[in-house]
């Protein structure tokens, strides 16, 4: 109540206390009041937060469903209660091109985000998972390489019981990659993240792949587990857009990456 009153568009505040009043929320065991506590600690620590929660696996947005379906509807201004998502790549032709917006050549910038079946989300995971996280990906990332070539940088300091991490790059190399926008930057200083328990543990399990052009790149360990994403300079929106298309659907096919 207190967060909500020095932040009223606090919508973890705002949905928080309605839905432990309502049936389901009233219906929780211990166990799955200490699980709810965690998704919604970031909004009730930081309380300038416009969402403020983080599911901590893929079952925490059915099994708190009451909570997580009104946050996401007022999110994305569902008044009706009644929208679903559905995913659809195909443009029809339509012209992308900003100059004819009265824009000139941008920086532009089109991603996804996706998560892995079998690992915990992002707040969720510990070390150990982290790490095991970033293996599963190396084959991935030589699928990727044989096709857009590229790199890994990774910032993980070692991979434990097996070894060193043959990725690893030096803080002035990250601090590069950063300031040129490739790195996202120290997840550990985000009070928000911090909450979420999403930067635990940094920065062990973190990371991205580049391709040779520059114009492709997957972040991994971040807020998903990973950030796909294609960037172009230009003025027409729809290249990267189906550089993107493309580059997903190669990621999707890869074995084992689901």
């Amino acid at each position: 109540v207190e967060v909500l009153k020095s932040n009223p568009g606090n919508r973890c505040a705002k949905y928080c206390k309605e839905y432990l009043e309502s049936d389901e929320g009233k219906g929780l065991d211990a166990k799955d009041l200490t699980a709810f506590y965690k998704c919604v600690k970031t909004g009730m620590d930081n309380s300038d937060s416009s969402l403020g929660c983080y599911a901590m696996t893929p079952l925490d947005y059915s099994k708190f469903g009451g909570f997580f379906d009104k946050v996401i509807r007022d999110y994305h201004g569902d008044e009706s209660g009644e929208k679903k998502h559905i995913t659809d790549w195909n443009v029809d032709g339509a012209d992308f091109d900003v100059k004819k917006l009265g824009q000139d050549e941008l920086s532009m910038r089109v991603r996804v985000g996706r998560n892995l079946l079998g690992f915990n989300l992002p707040g969720e995971m510990d070390k150990e998972e982290r790490i095991k996280f970033e293996q599963k990906l190396l084959p991935a990332f030589d699928q990727l390489k044989e096709k857009y070539g590229g790199q890994v940088y990774s910032l993980t300091p070692d991979f434990g019981e097996l070894g060193a991490n043959p990725n690893l790059i030096t803080k002035e190399e990250y601090q590069k990659l950063v300031d040129a926008h490739v790195m996202f930057k120290d997840m550990d200083a985000d009070p928000y993240l911090k909450s979420a328990g999403i930067s635990s543990d940094w920065p062990y399990g973190r990371g991205c792949w580049q391709s040779d052009d520059k114009m492709r790149i997957i972040w991994f360990g971040e807020e998903d587990q990973l950030r796909i994403m294609c960037m172009k300079k230009g003025s027409d929106l729809l290249d990267v857009f189906n550089n993107l298309n493309e580059m997903l659907k190669t990621v999707e096919s890869i074995d084992g990456i689901d």
